[in-house]
């Protein structure tokens, strides 16, 4: 081939992979736009999804389409941006479609976000910015549409129950317990109906209309599905000795579709349980170490019953949480410029997770901001029973939940402009990347100089032990077949945190098998790129170059980082420009 036919076929390849790109876009956020709404990626507020079995199909369909041109499409005749661009599209188009071909979720029914149907119409729902008449109106729009929805969800449900997909007790219960929750509110204080209404409206006539069709079509359907799950799934649900995903039918290959998704690697459950094992061993030290200067005892065992019981590492109040976690990040912020490049991103605020939702949610997340900047992030967190919540984690939860972890990178990535709009909105798709990133900011945070003690450090242990404890007991339920008592005795073994934290923790992977993998999985990728840069590059290595480079394409799947900072450190030039 001529090198002007190269060049011309090279412009129609690249031209091909921008439309797969618009074409994913729409296909992913129309197929769940209640997560769109939660990255902040507007233009979906108004939609409801279809959970039906017929709409997972034809979403999946249509991502298989996307998914196999993206497949056909030369790379040697693409630039190093649209290569980059073409391997995310390829694996998150398989992973998207993966996920709704295998359908877990309606075999495993709970509470918990971006899991559970009904979770998600409460975390994301309420968030979706209103500051016109025309966002109110398709608000009210969207509220039409979530009746059906959640009819459509207890149909899919009955499917699955019928079709031997039975979900576990401890889900089932967790979801009842959690819609009955919001049904005891007054109207008044329903989330759905407690939104921020512009001051262009006549927000009275609009709350009203807005309370009336909670009232009369999505309550009414919450309660046809509460009914489900009570009279219908709970009596026959799976015992806590078959928690696994792999006890229902199509669970085993799911699973492992699920882990290659979640870490988006090709590792083997069996290699990730023995990664977790291993990382647990060389812990051992360290908390011996770090134990002996802080608690007066090298004993492991007796520095995780020091650390559970001792009433003084416990909280006193709600705005103490708040405030040790709002200084964190400020002295994030602070530091920030000397390790980073320089991003123009919106602020992150701190923002206390509705209680209705404790029983259910994690110690903290993080919730995007809307595009341009229009709503901040937000470091979500528990601050409701302040005397079971531990003085010494939430300073790692800060840095791992907003500054340098989830906000600095899903803010940046939002700005790049040189992404696909697909790319600059990615959370869980490629979780690997984004909660690896998350993890290996909680130990950056150390040598960054930003904890306030030692004690807080033994909390950055802690959590490390945690995220390793789940490499084992995740796969050890969902692979090898644990029961829900053997996976939360060896984290009790194995951890600081308490029996509650631990049960609590236990549920969650229940809820969603194979993401609590990603955490340990991708920030050893990170570290080790880290390592393979700082060798191939030696003095001349820069780690504001080096974290440039790593956040400068947004999230992508890890071996498509490796390939990233490979090229990066192999060219030597140090400047940290995206690919």
């Amino acid at each position: 081939m001529s090198e002007q036919n190269r060049a011309s076929a090279g412009t129609q390849e690249a031209a091909q992979l921008a439309r797969l790109s618009d074409e994913f876009f729409e296909v992913v956020h129309t197929t769940d736009s209640f997560n769109a709404t939660q990255l902040g990626v507007s233009g979906f507020d108004a939609l409801v999804p279809d959970p039906s079995r017929e709409g997972a199909a034809r979403g999946a369909q249509r991502l298989a389409s996307v998914e196999s041109r993206a497949d056909a499409i030369d790379p040697g005749l693409l630039g190093e941006r649209e290569q980059t661009n073409r391997a995310v599209l390829a694996r998150l188009a398989w992973g998207a479609r993966s996920e709704l071909e295998h359908g877990l979720w309606e075999g495993n029914a709970s509470a918990g976000g971006y899991t559970s149907p009904q979770a998600m119409v409460f975390q994301s729902v309420p968030k979706a910015l209103l500051d016109s008449a025309d966002a109110v109106a398709g608000y009210l729009q969207r509220l039409r549409g979530l009746g059906g929805y959640f009819d459509a969800v207890t149909h899919r449900y009955r499917q699955a129950h019928r079709d031997g997909r039975i979900s576990t007790q401890v889900g089932v219960r967790q979801a009842i317990e959690q819609l009955e929750g919001h049904l005891a509110r007054d109207i008044t204080a329903d989330a759905l109906v407690e939104v921020p209404l512009p001051g262009t409206v006549d927000a009275a006539a609009a709350r009203r209309d807005i309370a009336g069709l909670v009232e009369a079509e999505v309550r009414p359907a919450m309660r046809r599905l509460l009914a489900c799950l009570q009279d219908e799934l709970l009596p026959g649900a799976r015992g806590d000795d078959r928690v696994g995903i792999g006890f229902i039918p199509g669970g085993e290959e799911g699973y492992r579709a699920a882990v290659r998704r979640h870490t988006t690697t090709d590792l083997t459950p069996e290699q990730i349980h023995q990664i977790g094992l291993d990382h647990l061993a060389e812990l051992e030290a360290e908390w011996a170490e770090l134990g002996g200067r802080v608690l007066g005892t090298a004993d492991v065992p007796a520095i995780f019953e020091r650390l559970r019981e001792d009433r003084a590492l416990r909280f006193t109040s709600s705005d103490q949480i708040v405030r040790t976690v709002t200084d964190a990040l400020r002295r994030a912020e602070d530091a920030r410029g000397d390790w980073f490049p320089p991003y123009e991103i919106p602020d992150c605020i701190i923002e206390e997770i509705d209680p209705v939702e404790a029983g259910n949610a994690p110690l903290a997340y993080y919730r995007p901001p809307a595009a341009g900047g229009l709503r901040p992030g937000a470091h979500c967190l528990l601050t409701n029973d302040p005397q079971q919540r531990f003085v010494y984690e939430y300073e790692a939860l800060a840095f791992h939940e907003s500054t340098p972890g989830h906000h600095l990178q899903i803010a940046s990535a939002q700005t790049l402009p040189d992404l696909p709009a697909y790319r600059r909105f990615l959370d869980a798709e490629v979780c690997g990347y984004v909660e690896g990133w998350g993890l290996y900011c909680e130990r950056l945070a150390d040598e960054m100089g930003l904890y306030t003690s030692d004690l807080q450090r033994l909390g950055m242990l802690s959590f490390d032990a945690l995220r390793a404890c789940r490499l084992v007991v995740d796969t050890g339920m969902h692979h090898y077949g644990w029961s829900r008592s053997q996976a939360a005795d060896f984290m009790w073994q194995h951890t600081a945190t308490t029996r509650a934290n631990v049960d609590n923790e236990i549920d969650r992977y229940i809820g969603w098998p194979g993401q609590a993998l990603a955490y340990m999985i991708g920030r050893r990728e990170i570290r080790r790129l880290r390592e393979l840069a700082q060798g191939r590059l030696g003095a001349r290595f820069d780690i504001r170059a080096f974290h440039g480079t790593v956040l400068g394409s947004g999230a992508v799947p890890l071996g498509v980082l490796d390939e990233v900072v490979t090229r990066w450190a192999g060219d030597g030039d140090g400047d940290g420009s995206p690919a």
